[in-house]
């Protein structure tokens, strides 16, 4: 029975980010920059809440210019700390400024996020068979390296699990379920 992963349920949003973007190939730095950033806002709390709050991320933080967001002072947190849009969480603010930080040290090296990402599954996405949602982990020995190169490099907010989460929706992974249609689409 070809049936969409159970994990959106019936919310329209977490049906088409299903349907259109988790899991889809991403290789774009802004893209990548802003799914990173997310995922650590979402420490904690449910994806959808995060969902339905990311086109306001989207405005706040300035289209997720890593740039922009390296040069945010204290008065620019202050204000999106006072923004009920988004996730008021001081920590997780101060850590997207940060991983702007970070991300334009890489860049300059010479690394585009989506190389240096994409490097840990050798440019590939990796497909996975799952047939139920308890086989799909929440972290694996890849992600755990992503993790902890990532925090070497400056990131935060970028545990194993999240890197994980990241790598989901990035389509570094494919862990759709076998049963579901976007499996073989994205294979």
């Amino acid at each position: 029975m070809n049936e969409r992963c159970p994990w959106c349920g019936d919310d329209p949003l977490y049906q088409h980010y299903h349907d259109h973007e988790w899991g889809v190939p991403d290789h774009d730095d802004r893209s990548l920059f802003e799914c990173l950033n997310l995922e650590g806002a979402q420490a904690g709390l449910s994806w959808i809440t995060v969902l339905r709050k990311r086109e306001r991320y989207r405005q706040v933080f300035d289209g997720f210019d890593a740039e922009k967001i390296a040069r945010y002072d204290e008065g620019k947190v202050t204000d999106l700390l006072s923004d009920p849009g988004i996730i008021r969480n001081r920590l997780k603010v101060s850590a997207t400024i940060g991983n702007a930080q970070a991300y334009l040290a890489l860049r300059e090296q010479g690394i585009t996020l989506a190389e240096y990402l994409w490097g840990f599954v050798g440019g590939e996405p990796q497909i996975n068979h799952y047939r139920t949602l308890q086989e799909v982990p929440t972290t694996t020995a890849v992600a755990q390296t992503m993790s902890k190169d990532l925090k070497k490099r400056g990131f935060r907010f970028v545990g194993p699990t999240i890197a994980y989460a990241f790598m989901q929706a990035t389509g570094m992974v494919n862990d759709h379920l076998i049963s579901c249609p976007r499996h073989r689409d994205l294979s």
